[in-house]
């Protein structure tokens, strides 16, 4: 039985008592346990404040960089073991812990890139100064500063070295200290990344601290320079966005929560085409792709009613060839969810599409023939397509997100149809639309482009080297507003902003201008 530690206050703390139990989803076996009773968090976010943030401040943005690529390269060489821990507490197949570890120390590159192109900078200036008044002297010039607080980082159970390493890659290059707590279900990934990170050396004392376990009451020692930046479900947003402390100093909080996220075909699109062929391909990857259990994954596929049997077909075809079990096993692509609840709540969700008038149309949910695992023991749920013709704007097709291998269907007749029930989700992380038709890209993205954080646009020329609509890319941002919470990450430099205190300074344009370097 693993035991596993937090990092706080420069050494590693084990808490006191039995702790939290940690599964291996594949076999429901205990397999690690770990708690924080007795962690002081006051001392925990003042440590982080007093000693990790004023030696981020001093360090430039290339030293900072240089830091992150350390911490990129290190985590990279050790990516045969955290592939293993992955399988093991995770449930993931071999590729997708290869997504999940790839993208950790791909953003950490990606920013330790930023750090080396921004230079021997310590903070940086929005924007071109301008003349204040009659006097060309009287200046102003704004400025992004760190802000002197901590970044409390809170991590979903889905993606525990991402998650983690792309929140803390954007905070450390914008010198603020962090504080960072994964999903205690599958924490042993994080944990052991966090090992790694800790070994290099790389970072100065209190500049990254980790939390393995229950957070207790860290969320009440936040103060007005701190940070949160949470992702996970949406009833847990609002508790953490009613904390007294949160709402008493006007903390700063970026929330990453539901999202139904949305796929389009263009009526343009024939069946048969390389764009259809690529759609399907993308759907099916977004359905099973760490077994359904991703914030961008595609929940709605919106089709022209004409071509809604063919795509049916299709789609059931590519599902039936994927294998669902033991994700150690060769040829299986589907492994089991994270956690009994996390089954339980799929199950439920599915009844409640049903109820909302989608019918399956493939799959059985229960998954009862898995490859090499019991399926009473394992936490798996099987691929499951479902089509709803005919559903009101209430529908919970629009309103409620099953976070497992599990999409639905839903023809549409014309352009203006289909953008309207797009944005029913909500408010949502991405959408994606397949065309070739230069004036429905247009029309699409002015109607649902609010309504998103980010929209995907494929057609002939980019099929073949496009991303799939649920991968989140360093370069650009990840959030989307109403039920995806809100919040906003990473899209490059702009990272960097929640981290940071824009600053109006006014005076003497040459006296500013040698203070700050900005001729």
């Amino acid at each position: 039985m693993i035991r596993l530690k937090s990092y706080v206050l420069g050494t590693w703390h084990d808490g006191e008592g039995d702790g939290s139990p940690l599964h291996n989803p594949t076999t429901g076996a205990q397999m690690a346990t770990t708690s924080t009773a007795g962690i002081d968090f006051a001392k925990v976010m003042a440590f982080g404040r007093d000693q990790g943030g004023p030696a981020l401040r001093a360090m430039t943005f290339a030293a900072r960089g240089a830091a992150l690529k350390t911490l990129s390269k290190s985590l990279y060489e050790m990516r045969e073991e955290l592939i293993a821990v992955s399988i093991e507490n995770g449930g993931t197949t071999r590729s997708d812990a290869k997504f999940d570890i790839d993208g950790a120390t791909a953003t950490l590159a990606a920013y330790a890139g930023y750090g080396k192109a921004l230079g021997d900078k310590t903070f940086l200036v929005d924007g071109d100064g301008e003349q204040l008044m009659r006097s060309a002297r009287f200046y102003g010039y704004h400025l992004k500063m760190p802000r002197p607080g901590v970044a409390v980082h809170i991590n979903a159970f889905n993606f525990p070295s991402w998650g983690m390493c792309e929140k803390l890659a954007c905070a450390i290059l914008a010198g603020m200290p962090v504080v960072t707590k994964p999903a205690t279900s599958t924490a042993l990934l994080a944990y052991k990344v966090m090992e790694r990170i800790v070994e290099t050396g790389a970072l100065p004392a209190g500049a990254l601290q980790f939390i393995c376990g229950s957070a207790g009451d860290m969320l009440d020692h936040v103060t007005a320079h701190d940070v949160v930046a949470f992702t996970g479900g949406s009833s847990t947003a609002k508790t953490i966005r009613s904390t007294p402390a949160i709402i008493e100093h006007n903390v700063r909080t970026n929330i990453e929560a539901d999202s139904i996220n949305a796929t389009v075909l263009g009526a343009d699109v024939e069946r048969g085409s390389e764009l259809y062929a690529g759609f399907v391909r993308h759907v099916v990857t977004e359905m099973t792709q760490k077994a359904g259990q991703k914030c961008t994954g595609t929940r709605r596929i919106f089709v022209p009613a004409a071509l809604a049997d063919g795509l049916q077909s299709d789609l059931i075809e590519q599902l039936s060839d994927i294998k669902v079990g033991n994700p150690a096993t060769d040829g299986v692509r589907v492994g089991p969810l994270a956690t009994k609840r996390q089954q339980e709540d799929a199950f439920a969700g599915i009844e409640k599409l049903k109820g909302g008038g989608a019918q399956v149309v493939f799959g059985s949910p229960k998954a009862e023939a898995v490859v090499d695992a019991d399926a009473d023991k394992g936490f798996f749920v099987g691929p499951t397509l479902l089509r709803a013709d005919d559903v009101s704007d209430d529908s919970a097709v629009h309103a409620h997100e099953v976070f497992g291998p599990v999409s639905t269907i839903l023809p549409y007749p014309d352009d203006d149809v289909a953008a309207h029930r797009v944005a029913l989700g909500g408010g949502g992380l991405v959408c994606s639309l397949y065309t070739n038709d230069q004036d429905r890209v247009g029309a699409y993205v002015q109607k649902v482009g609010a309504c998103h954080g980010r929209v995907l646009v494929v057609n002939d020329k980019t099929i073949d080297s496009t991303i799939s609509p649920g991968m989140v890319l360093p370069s650009c941002i990840h959030g989307g507003p109403g039920r995806a919470g809100g919040g906003e990450e990473l899209g490059g430099l702009r990272g960097l902003d929640f981290y940071s205190q824009r600053v109006a300074v006014q005076g003497d344009r040459g006296q500013l201008e040698r203070a700050f370097g900005l001729r």
